[in-house]
């Protein structure tokens, strides 16, 4: 994927850019139809006999390749300003702003017709951690009491855990299939810990906008909108608690995504509506929390993977002794 994608991302950095800066309608026109092919393959797919757990939780990769192609066409709108995030030290910007806007549409579209998902998803899941190398931590070490960078950070690695648990279950080389145990473990557990950094966050800024707690505050024109961080981080840390001691990992996993889904519905898409000019106060904020919840629903769907296999396994065991 990388390979191939050199050539054409050299291309787009010369001609790309000047095209894309026309079409500022891009990435909503990308998210509805990654969003409509997506959920209609699986759909499609779907066993008639599954019950509406195992149907929500099939939506997750859906969920998490939609955000990955709006972002890819964002790269080309804006490669200066997103090229300002790289560090100096890194040479040309421009073109690996291109190159990775590049990767990340053919992922989310790899994803979503479901040819090499798991090869897609894990890149994008080392991806990201290698931004938190490249600028995450950096940036958390220089302003340790910088509240929003630590959050940015965790949100990332969040974003990592969700596409490598749907990574690790594509992988069919029985060779390494303790790798594949080691990460999903590791992802799980992770996740769970920053559901409970994010449950204090919410207790303490009830204020804040459902699903990743950043600077977005909760609509004014929403009911109650200064209490909605609380049963946000009741649901958070129950939903953590139950992934890291209890065995409820599927329906905790799956239920907060579902939270967050709804958090995406009824308050997020109507903040795109008001800020459609602008996509990093607008569209940013629903695909952002949609990821949210295809991360968590790429967690349930991997540890249901597992208890399945667990019961499998149990089986085969009964039958030979």
């Amino acid at each position: 994927m990388i390979i191939t994608t050199l050539p054409f991302s050299f291309l787009a950095t010369l001609i790309f850019p000047v095209w894309f800066s026309w079409h500022p309608l891009l990435p909503y026109f990308t998210a509805a139809f990654v969003l409509v092919l997506g959920l209609g393959i699986v759909v499609k797919k779907a066993q008639p006999q599954a019950s509406w757990v195992d149907k929500f939780v099939l939506c997750g990769p859906v969920f998490v390749a939609m955000p990955m192609a709006v972002f890819g066409t964002e790269h080309y709108l804006d490669p200066a300003g997103v090229g300002g995030i790289i560090p100096a030290w890194i040479p040309a910007h421009t073109f690996w702003v291109i190159f990775v806007g590049t990767c990340l549409i053919l992922g989310g579209v790899s994803i979503v017709i479901q040819k090499y998902a798991g090869l897609s998803a894990a890149l994008f899941g080392i991806m990201l951690l290698w931004f938190e190398v490249l600028m995450h931590i950096p940036r958390v070490v220089a302003a340790p009491h910088n509240g929003l960078a630590w959050m940015i950070a965790l949100r990332d690695l969040s974003f990592s855990c969700g596409a490598l648990s749907f990574a690790a279950m594509h992988v069919e080389d029985c060779r390494i299939n303790k790798m594949r145990w080691i990460v999903s473990v590791v992802a799980r557990m992770v996740f769970a810990i920053i559901l409970i950094v994010w449950a204090v966050e919410y207790f303490l800024h009830p204020e804040l906008l459902p699903g990743v707690p950043l600077r977005q505050l909760t609509p004014s024109f929403v009911p109650g909108h200064l209490l909605w961080g609380y049963p946000t981080s009741v649901a958070y840390a129950v939903a953590a608690v139950c992934i890291l001691l209890i065995n409820k990992k599927v329906h905790s996993a799956s239920s907060v995504g579902l939270f967050v889904l709804f958090s995406t519905i009824l308050f997020c898409i109507p903040i795109m509506v008001q800020n459609a000019s602008n996509i990093g106060a607008g569209l940013n904020v629903v695909v952002d929390t949609l990821l949210l919840s295809g991360a968590m629903l790429c967690v349930a769907g991997r540890c249901a993977q597992s208890e399945e296999q667990g019961i499998m396994d149990g089986r085969f065991y009964e039958q030979e002794t």
